[in-house]
């Protein structure tokens, strides 16, 4: 059976630099940086005090939903409502024809809803098991962001979630362009979301000894391949993507954005929490990526790497690079937008892809921010401080997660 063509139609983002996406990817473009002072909680007596936060975030301002329901949503299921609103409304498809059968949900996250967990834990404790929300359950699963975008708009066919830490929202991507592609599904919403950004999971992360300390400069605090990086910036948000099989897509009448043409993963079965420092693992995701695309590596232009600004993982994924493409990385667009927006850990790679199809559209390669000494084991062209232009026919998008789990996709430009 010949495998199906697929396309995107819509995108969506909800990010630290905004909800609006033409807004957000020229503040990408520009450089601007999305990080700062916690606001939503106290926080004096944290070793770490900043991050990715959406401030004043407030769902009911993007969508028309009962104000119930939406109490009865975490934050991270919040933030895929939303984004999977502008991005079905960006595609134009009619979810409400046809055969619901048909449209399907696929959203990943690493955590799900800590937030949820968090205050019930507090509740439990200060007042009892009997006050415990009976909402918390639902709220506080990883599928219950899939399953309220199901809910809302009918989407009886395929409906599940993906957990695979950081790599969660490129997962899912190339789970739903599988679907599609094995005719499984027509429609898919698809893409990652995320809300850690909580006493908890900053306390964790920190103890950890994995984000940045840069209390007093935290919009320089991430800074992807930087030789002076001292961690990621945690962040919180969501990137939806409308995929659609290309027939139905073009009897539709759709725009088409970019086309997926590749879905490449494996696992590095080395650590729970380290990468491989030779990129093994990763090289083998890029490999399987770029063979299923039927490309060769010369063909790609660009790259929006996983760049976390951790010491071990920027090095790591540039091994990978160069192990792949060889001579051709050297000509290689490879730059990291979590500079500017932090690292959304589940929710990184629905938000990069949207930011690779802008680039493809755009024929722009966003820059990489803070990068003012490089490391020299990180010798790639990670495009500084400045966007590129230039034509892009294939971008990729890198993703690794705790566990060895690498993803890599493949968008490019649609041709006839």
């Amino acid at each position: 059976m010949s495998r199906r063509r697929v396309v995107v139609t819509g995108l969506g983002v909800v990010t630290p630099l905004g909800c609006e996406l033409d807004d957000v990817w020229a503040a990408v473009c520009r450089g601007e940086s999305g990080v700062g002072l916690i606001q939503r909680f106290d926080c004096r007596d944290f070793k770490v005090r900043f991050g990715g936060e959406i401030r004043d975030f407030d769902a009911t301002a993007h969508l028309e939903m009962d104000p119930r329901d939406l109490r009865r949503a975490d934050r991270f299921s919040q933030f895929a409502l939303v984004a999977a609103e502008k991005a079905i409304r960006q595609s134009a498809v009619d979810l409400t024809t046809g055969d619901s059968y048909r449209y399907g949900v696929l959203v990943g996250s690493g955590i799900g809803g800590l937030d949820e967990i968090e205050l019930q834990h507090s509740v439990l404790f200060d007042r009892g098991p009997e006050r415990i929300s009976p909402f918390m359950i639902p709220k506080l699963i990883i599928n219950a962001a899939s399953g309220n975008l199901s809910v809302r708009w009918g989407l009886r066919g395929p409906n599940t979630a993906v957990c695979t830490a950081c790599a969660s929202g490129t997962n899912a991507i190339g789970d739903a362009f599988r679907l599609i592609q094995m005719g499984m599904a027509d429609v898919m919403v698809t893409g990652g979301t995320e809300a850690a950004l909580t006493p908890m999971g900053i306390a964790g992360f920190a103890r950890m000894g994995a984000l940045s300390t840069r209390n007093s400069a935290p919009q320089q605090a991430s800074r992807p391949f930087d030789k002076d990086r001292d961690g990621f910036v945690l962040s919180e948000g969501a990137g939806i993507l409308v995929l659609e099989e290309r027939e139905f897509a073009l009897q539709r009448g759709a725009v088409i954005l970019a086309e997926v043409f590749g879905y490449g993963l494996s696992s590095d079965a080395t650590h729970l929490t380290s990468p491989d420092p030779r990129g093994t693992g990763a090289a083998r995701a890029i490999q399987f990526a770029i063979t299923d695309a039927g490309i060769s590596p010369d063909e790609v232009d660009y790259i929006n790497a996983h760049g976390t600004s951790t010491p071990l993982g920027d090095v790591a994924e540039t091994n990978a690079i160069r192990t792949v493409f060889g001579q051709h990385a050297d000509a290689l667009c490879v730059s990291s937008t979590k500079s500017q927006i932090g690292h959304l850990l589940g929710a990184s790679g629905g938000v990069e892809s949207v930011f690779c199809i802008k680039a493809i559209q755009e024929e722009k390669a966003p820059p990489t921010i803070n990068l003012e000494q490089p490391d020299p084991k990180c010798d790639l062209d990670y495009v500084p401080h400045e966007p590129r232009n230039l034509p892009i026919r294939f971008a990729m998008k890198n993703s690794f997660g705790f566990g060895g789990h690498n993803a890599c996709l493949v968008f490019g430009r649609h041709i006839d």
